[in-house]
Formats: structure tokens, sequence, C-alpha cells
């Protein structure tokens, strides 16, 4: 989900890039990190996350001086990569690194859920200089929302759980990005329905 806010104008695929480049970055270095850094192929992870935890931090410079100013989730993003690549570095256990996305998933489902419960629809909060929708459409699309972090979560449990850790890998950078792309697109006709028309003014 791709935070938007006024600030500078910025071509949309830049902002993909800052969002997504780093997890992309992940991927490059667990797939080649052998070839590339001299490690053996059940080291790659780490060397990845090493990598990861830097690129997630410049993508957040990198944020402030493009977009001007540092997206919520970007930051959410850099801070949890740096405690999880952390922890995973320092214990030397994968793990951290794996369990990272469903934790993660799962507590934005907890908080878009859990604020719809107290009757205040917070993805608003992300999204209202983009959309203008009236409150059944807030309240429609963070419920959706808040459902779908929690299949990410659970999903990634399956995932690493079951399959190998390139695997994991990879379908963390090409399947997480694409259905979620896929379930925004998806939510097009909620957003028409209870969007929210400018009044015309009267001369």
């Amino acid at each position: 989900m791709v935070e938007a806010k006024p600030g500078k104008s910025v071509n949309p695929l830049l902002k993909l890039a800052l969002e997504f480049g780093p997890l992309a970055i992940f991927f490059f270095a667990n797939s080649y990190g052998d070839r590339l850094f001299g490690v053996a192929q059940d080291r790659r992870i780490f060397v990845a996350t090493g990598i990861f935890m830097v690129a997630s931090l410049v993508a957040l410079v990198l944020s402030r001086i493009v977009l001007g100013y540092l997206p919520r989730m970007a930051i959410v993003n850099a801070v949890v990569v740096s405690v999880f690549g952390g922890l995973t570095i320092a214990l030397d256990d994968a793990f951290f690194i794996k369990v990272k996305p469903t934790i993660v998933n799962a507590l934005f489902g907890c908080v878009l859920l859990g604020g719809l419960f107290f009757g205040r629809s917070l993805l608003a909060l992300v999204l209202e200089t983009v959309l203008q929708l009236d409150e059944e459409g807030w309240r429609k699309l963070t419920f959706r929302w808040g459902l779908f972090f929690f299949v990410l979560a659970a999903l990634n449990e399956v995932v690493w759980r079951t399959q190998t850790q390139d695997f994991w890998v990879a379908f963390k950078v090409w399947g997480v990005m694409p259905l979620t792309m896929a379930f925004a697109l998806a939510q097009t006709p909620l957003i028409l329905k209870h969007e929210l028309k400018p009044a015309k003014t009267e001369e």
C-alpha cells in the first residue's frame, strides 16, 4: 500500500522504486551473495539481511530528499527491518528475518481493525490526501485492508515454514508485491461507489 501525501511532484515509478527497491536488493543479494561476496550458500541470507538493512535506511533518506517528507510506512519498515535484521545477524538465526513480515502485517491488521472497533477508520490518516470517501467507504476499505494484512501474515507463515529459503525470498519480493497491487486495484469499485464528489460552485 503506497502512502501518499502532499509534497514535491514525483514520478509514481520513483515512489515505487523507493518503496520496493530494498526488497529487490534483498532478493538479488540472497540469489547471488555466494558469487559476489564469496560466502557459502547457506550464509547468503545473512549477507542479504545486512544489505537489506542498509538499503532500507538509504531508501528512508532518499524518500526525505526526493519526496520532501518521511512516509510513515517507510519509517515503520526501516525500524522493523533494523530490529529483526539485527537479531538475525547477532543471533545467527534466519528465523527473525523470516518472521518479520508475519509480525508487521499482523500488526497493521490489528491497528486497522482495532481502530474500527473504537470507531475510527485509521486508513484515512494515510490516504485522505488522495482519496475522499464517505464514512461508510472508509470503514469498508479499512476493514478490507485489515483482513488483507492478516492474509499476508498467514501466507508468510505458510511459505517460510513449508518452502525453501530461496523460494521464501522470491515470494517475499515477487509474490507479495503483485498480490498487494492486485488487491489495491480490486478496491476500485468500492472507492468509486463511495467517493465524495466535489461540490459544484455557483457563479
